[in-house]
């Protein structure tokens, strides 16, 4: 195995592991609803290494009840989880099952007619952290549109949402849509993978004139209240609690300067700059096999914050952001790639709100609209007990 690969899997053994909210049941690991809609169908699944039922990867319990999985379809970090961040995902077979694995990562983000000519059914089964840009729910996107495209149905095996609790953030903007922002949804959705899914179909925004057939087997015993502990680390640099719920208000980061901590034990969970007047917390990135290539700041000593020392997480927050920016002299020492902040924030107006001087709230206020539009629109498509 890649060394790589040992690492990742060493990082989510490290990865303590209990919902929160006893009872709670993904919808993998209810296959008396959805093995019986399998049977003498060609099988198609959207998959990675969070894709469990208990402790089998449900590829592999699939093929153990004798379902005819025929491709595997491949997203950011891989099928098993053995890819970084922004990686290349290679065509090939499982090590284990043998079965193909047709990459949907990179230059091909949605299967082809001719991927999916042997494909009856599709299952898509990936864990969510509940916010726009996360890869994942792109791909989900995509996998709408082709099955509609295709005439394949969809089944979707629906898991919590760690940031299921609230919505919050800029709404996107068509004209901003990218992989790491699809939909016309905020940064915080506030939706499981099954209710997007439902979402996407429901409103059109796919590019088919088609709609998807869409089963979701819903999680059970789960409200949009419910606290949950991923019981696997989702991807490399989401390696615990602590990092999912700082994730949606430390990613615009990634459009700076400033290091969020890629390339350390703790990505997600620090900010830090190289130089000794941002804080006394002080962290240096290192390349990481599998983890982080080329982290930020690399080998250099950055002082900041460890926010790992919070007592309270707050949910998603400007204030970070528009304290580091104010911290640089030069707008331009700060925002090293002002399109990839406006693709992250689904909007060009963000930014000119930064300039502007304008406070968390003001910044708030002035997406609340676009946000209570989206909170109306997004009841239609609740499986859950929502939080309001």
């Amino acid at each position: 195995m890649k060394k790589k690969g040992i690492f990742f899997i060493l990082l989510f053994i490290s990865f303590t592991v209990i919902a929160q909210s006893s009872g709670i049941i993904a919808g993998a690991e209810q296959p008396e609803k959805y093995l019986n809609r399998l049977e003498n169908r060609k099988i198609g699944l959207v998959a990675n290494h969070t894709s469990m039922v208990k402790n089998m990867h449900l590829l592999d319990f699939l093929v153990s009840e004798k379902i005819n999985v025929v491709t595997v379809f491949a997203p950011e970090h891989g099928f098993r989880g053995e890819a970084s961040a922004g990686e290349t995902v290679e065509n090939g077979k499982d090590f284990k099952t043998g079965i193909k694995i047709v990459s949907i990562y990179g230059n091909n983000n949605k299967p082809t007619a001719q991927q999916l000519e042997d494909v009856d059914m599709m299952i898509f089964d990936i864990q969510d952290v509940g916010c726009r840009f996360y890869t994942y729910i792109s791909t989900l996107h995509y996998i709408v549109e082709a099955c509609a495209e295709n005439g394949i149905p969809l089944i979707i095996l629906d898991r919590p949402n760690p940031n299921g609790d609230y919505v919050a953030g800029p709404v996107l903007k068509p004209e901003f849509q990218s992989f790491v922002g699809m939909d016309q949804i905020p940064v915080v959705h506030g939706c499981t993978v099954g209710e997007l899914a439902l979402m996407i179909n429901g409103e059109s925004w796919i590019d088919s004139d088609k709609k998807c057939d869409i089963k979701v087997i819903p999680v059970a015993n789960y409200t949009h209240k419910s606290a949950y502990s991923l019981p696997i680390a989702p991807s490399p640099n989401l390696p615990n609690d602590l990092a999912v719920r700082l994730y949606p208000s430390l990613c615009f980061f990634e459009s700076t300067s400033v290091s969020i901590g890629r390339g350390t034990e703790f990505p997600f969970q620090v900010i830090g700059y190289p130089d000794e007047s941002f804080g006394s917390f002080s962290f240096t990135p290192v390349e990481i096999p599998g983890v982080a290539l080329n982290p930020k700041q690399e080998g250099k000593i950055c002082y900041g914050e460890d926010l790992r020392r919070l007592s309270v997480i707050p949910k998603f927050t400007l204030n970070y952001f528009l304290e580091y920016y104010k911290k640089f002299k030069s707008e331009a020492d700060f925002l090293t790639r002002e399109r990839w902040l406006n693709l992250l924030s689904g909007d060009d107006d963000f930014i000119k709100l930064v300039r502007a001087g304008k406070s968390e709230g003001e910044i708030i206020e002035f997406f609340n609209s676009a946000l209570d539009e989206y909170k109306k629109m997004r009841r239609k498509y609740l499986l859950y007990p929502d939080f309001e």
